[in-house]
Formats: C-alpha cells, structure tokens, sequence
C-alpha cells in the first residue's frame, strides 16, 4: 500500500507543476488566461490530494494522526483555485486579480505543504 500512496505524491507533484507551470508561464504574456495545464492540474491535484488522505486515514495512520486543520485549509484553497480555474477556463482573457488569485493561492498552499 505504500507503493500506491508514493505513486499519488507523485501524481500530486505533477498537478501542482502544471498548475504553478502553467501560471508562471503567463508571467510576461498579456491578455492573462487560465489554461489547460492550470485547470488539469487544480483538478489532478484535487483528486490525487483526496485519495491520499483517503489512503493515509484507512490503511497508512497506524504511527502517526492526520494533521486534519492542514488538510483542510488546504483544500479549501485549492476548491477556491479549481473553482476559479473552471469557471474562467473559456474566457478569451482574465482580470489580472483572478489570475493572479490563481497564483497566490497555489503558492499558498505550496508554503502550508511545507513549514505546517
């Protein structure tokens, strides 16, 4: 079970490259745009995220508890970056406080994965 959990950090890592990659790719092009690789990545992180706690409360908990106010402040953050993502993915352009929300928000949640 250890094998599978380890795969879904992996999984995890690549949502969050394309979501952060697909930011910063943006960082110098003008109109701002939620792409692809941003709303794949919210959403792959989404579920790779769930399935991990899901992973780690059932079968991987025995030494150590889930950190639960992590868990959730995280993912209401990413809920709020998956929300924002989908809900621009169409638009031709986007004000620059969404995009820039969209960033913020994902390097948030890098920062709290970390140093909580």
């Amino acid at each position: 079970m250890s094998f599978v959990f380890e795969l879904l950090v992996v999984l995890h890592f690549i949502g969050l490259a394309a979501l952060l990659g697909g930011w910063l790719v943006q960082m110098s092009t003008s109109p701002k745009v939620v792409n692809r690789a941003m709303v794949d990545g919210a959403f792959t992180q989404l579920a790779t995220g769930l399935a991990m706690v899901g992973l780690a409360e059932t079968v991987l908990s025995d030494d150590e508890d889930v950190n639960h106010m992590k868990i959730g402040i995280k993912l209401l953050i990413l809920l709020v970056i998956t929300v924002l993502a989908w809900a621009n993915r169409k638009k031709e352009s986007v004000p620059t406080g969404v995009w820039a929300i969209i960033g913020g928000l994902t390097i948030v949640n890098i920062v709290i994965a970390v140093f909580v």
